[in-house]
């Protein structure tokens, strides 16, 4: 007999799994074909039926309030290149090791398989020669790339970073669908999920017996370093930029492994070796791992209209000076027809058949091909044949053969038409898996891309990696951009399993992370991101400032308010209607700044910038001027403080943190100037000294130390020539002097740099002077000597 336990728990399964049901012909990754639950989902399901709906409700909540916090996102294509939020499913799929080590068995065999016909095509060209391959799919490619032809990688291979799409088909087998070897995207998702669900599911997940996935990171870490040989160059990643589906995931990886994030605009080549600007000069890199399609790799040798690679780039790799992950040409290995000629190839090239099979395709080149199509297109996915896009994936031109019934063009003269550009394919029935959907289980189609590193000792399979679940039934809603969701995978093991870290052994000596320069790129990111933001401060400050007069006189038409109205602060704004715009628009551009440089910003720092963003078009949208305005920008400077204090506790004082700091000061030394030019001039009315002394936030001060009304002497005394106050001109050029003398080349052979001497010559200037020397043709000056300061830094470091 069973115990009251058991029976408690076989009640709680079945009102969890009460309205879930296998569907008529499809394989079902927790229904075996009885209805009953898979062992190895059972000890996954009883936790989860154990759980009240509310809990669970709150568990999910958990794993998306991380995803939010982390910044987790996808680009929807589309009018706007909208931000989405990551769209996680939350319930895990579950695969176990037995299971597994197939698949493993038969992606390891397919990745040698392609990587011996990708250096066949750029090599001896057997597969056309012999008759395996139709010489028209290969010439007609548009990812068959000419000048690379006959130039073999400097590590020997054209593959070290893969991923496989595969799907379980009715009958339980499972299928590749699709190769993805041009710059596959989904590890660094893979982890962000696999971070996200444990959040949902802590408790289970640190008893059972799940594979991790560091140690799959950390073996190709470790070859991509082995790559560069025995320089002392950098690993670096070629992202297109922050408007890219997938450039979360790109800053997200370099930072997890250390890579350097680069574009195209970062990189050049001198004499066949790409060099990377960085703020002490160009420094060599030899291995690039890329996230752009080859043709846009290089302007001169490929596709001359590209803005994202770098000119030269093909030479580099032809003279051997540059290995790219993976190698430039092997999208060629992406085409639809290619998987027609699959297992013929394997044979040849392997002696053997495909463990793991791929989607049964035809292409319609051939007469009998085409005819098969004809005959069964009722059935058939009918598409490009060059194209390297899956079936289903978002903007992909296939159709069923049915669907094309009673168009102007019948089946049959489309396959006649345009034959040898079309392949046709067998309609994808995918297994489904439960997803969680308005508190229920319910079953949805999905897929699994798997991910393989080369390493030393050959291929490595990432235990796990992401899967693709449907939105509904319906399987052409599965990808992201078509309202599709994603899932973690768990390999379930018997047995215990090793906890693993991208820390090295710790039997290895110990060494110091070597920090690389600073990228130039990088450095004027951070650089405008200080500016930016302390823009956006100055504004807020002043702003409250007019609004709080405002509600004191309750009228504009005071001097004083016109006056302030006419700032050149606001640039030219009016304070109720416009310069709040300008306020967003300065806070809009920090972000974008930020973005830049996901990479090399904390998470914290990043979600702190982002809910100022939202926070201030919230708060300042439609408010009433004076006391409410004044209130809403209260709260904005206390967000924005906040974000300046948390950056500049938190930040790694690295050259980039330096970069963050200048422009910080900069900014605010000219915001002072400009203020104190407009509000301490001999004609300003009454009260325009007291409003920049409460704008230099420093009331409490002036009065400790003077005790006495304001006057110009005691304002200019505090606001420029005080070294000891945070918000006098002289101590922000004190600020930028120490943070310049640490920068590379600030002093050579005994002499100071020009940036070096400017700074010093203005911080000097300005010690040394007294209040009744700052007139205003003087404090002009120094906005001038201010602004030449920002252009020799921009001159020195950031081009």
């Amino acid at each position: 007999m069973s115990s009251p336990q058991s029976h408690t728990e076989t009640g709680a399964v079945a009102r969890l799994l009460a309205g879930y049901r296998r569907l008529p012909g499809v394989s079902d990754e927790l229904l075996d074909a009885a209805g009953k639950v898979r062992p190895a989902w059972r000890a996954f399901i009883d936790h989860v039926a154990r759980m009240a709906p509310e809990e669970i409700s709150h568990r999910v909540e958990q794993g998306d309030q991380y995803l939010r916090d982390a910044g987790v996102f996808f680009r929807q294509y589309g009018a706007d290149q909208t931000e989405r939020a990551w769209p996680l499913s939350h319930m895990p799929v579950i695969v176990h090791e037995s299971e597994w080590s197939e698949i493993t068995s038969g992606l390891i065999q397919r990745a040698d398989l392609l990587e011996s016909i990708v250096a066949d095509l750029y090599g001896s060209q057997r597969l056309v020669m012999e008759g395996h391959l139709p010489a028209s799919l290969v010439a007609t490619s548009p990812e068959w790339l000419r000048p690379l032809v006959g130039v073999r990688p400097r590590s020997g291979q054209y593959l070290h970073f893969i991923a496989f799409e595969i799907a379980r088909g009715p009958d339980g087998q499972w299928w590749v669908l699709g190769d993805r070897v041009q710059a596959p995207s989904g590890a660094g998702f893979a982890l962000e999920n696999r971070v996200a669900t444990t959040r949902v599911f802590p408790d289970h997940y640190a008893r059972a017996n799940i594979h991790r996935l560091a140690g799959f990171f950390r073996a190709f870490r470790d070859t991509m370093n082995d790559l560069r040989g025995d320089t002392e160059s950098r690993v670096g990643i070629l992202t297109p930029g922050r408007l890219n589906d997938t450039y979360f995931e790109h800053a997200y990886i370099a930072r997890y492994l250390g890579f350097a994030l680069l574009e195209g605009e970062d990189l050049t080549v001198q004499d066949g070796q790409v060099m990377v600007r960085t703020i002490a000069g160009l420094e060599p890199v030899s291995v690039l791992w890329r996230r752009i399609d080859s043709a846009f790799a290089d302007p001169l040798e490929l596709n001359e209209q590209s803005k994202l690679g770098v000119p030269g780039l093909v030479e580099a790799v032809r003279r051997g000076q540059m290995a790219v992950v993976n190698a430039l040409g092997s999208g060629i290995l992406e085409t639809r027809a290619l998987l027609a000629f699959m297992p013929r190839i394997a044979q040849a090239l392997l002696g053997e058949s495909l463990k793991l099979p791929n989607i049964a395709t035809w292409w319609c080149g051939q007469e009998s091909e085409r005819a098969h199509v004809l005959a069964n297109a009722e059935r058939m996915m009918i598409g490009e044949a060059l194209s390297t896009r899956m079936l289903f994936d978002s903007e992909d031109n296939t159709n069923l053969g049915s669907t094309l019934a009673g168009r102007e063009e019948s089946v049959a003269a489309l396959l006649a038409q345009r034959g040898a550009m079309l392949v046709g394919q067998e309609a994808v029935t995918r297994s489904t898996t439960p997803a969680m959907v308005n508190g229920v289980l319910t079953p949805r189609p999905m897929s699994l891309r798997v991910f393989l590193a080369r390493t030393s000792r050959g291929w490595r399979v990432m235990p796990g990696g992401y899967a693709r679940i449907g939105r509904s039934q319906e399987a052409t809603a599965i990808a992201m951009q078509r309202g599709g969701s994603v899932a973690d995978v768990w390999v379930l093991s018997d047995k215990p399993v090793r906890n693993e870290t991208l820390l090295p052994s710790p039997a290895a000596p110990y060494r110091r992370a070597r920090h690389g320069e600073l990228p130039s790129r990088a450095a004027d990111n951070l650089f405008w991101m200080g500016r930016y933001v302390e823009r956006a401060e100055g504004m807020i400050r002043m702003l409250r400032a007019w609004h709080v007069r405002l509600a004191e006189a309750g009228r504009e038409d005071t001097q004083l308010l016109a006056h302030a109205s006419a700032y050149p602060g606001f640039f030219g704004a009016d304070p109720v209607k416009e310069a709040p715009r300008s306020l967003l628009q300065s806070i809009s551009a920090a972000t974008a700044s930020a973005s830049q440089v996901r990479d090399r910003f904390s998470v914290d720092g990043w979600t702190a910038l982002n809910d100022l963003a939202a926070s201030a078009r919230v708060e300042l949208a439609n408010v009433a001027p004076g006391h409410d305005a004044a209130r809403a920008l209260g709260q904005q400077l206390h967000q924005i403080t906040g974000f300046s204090g948390l950056v500049n506790d938190n930040m790694y004082r690295f050259a980039g943190w330096r970069f963050l700091s200048i422009g910080r000061s900069l900014e605010r030394a000219s915001n002072m100037t400009q203020a104190l030019m407009w509000f301490a001039d001999d004609a300003a009315p009454e009260g325009a000294l007291d409003m920049v002394v409460e704008v230099g936030d420093s009331v409490l001060t002036h009065r400790r130390l003077f005790a006495v009304a304001t006057s110009r002497s005691t304002v200019i005394d505090l606001l420029a020539c005080d070294a000891n106050n945070p918000r006098s001109i002289l101590y922000q050029l004190q600020e930028m002097k120490e943070q310049v003398s640490y920068l590379p080349g600030a002093v050579e052979r005994g002499e100071m740099s020009e940036l070096s001497r400017t700074i010093l010559k203005l911080h000097a200037e300005i010690a040394v002077a007294a209040p009744e020397n700052f007139a205003a043709e003087r404090l002009a000056e120094i906005q001038l000597e201010l602004w030449r300061l920002s252009e020799v830094l921009t001159k020195t470091y950031l081009r």
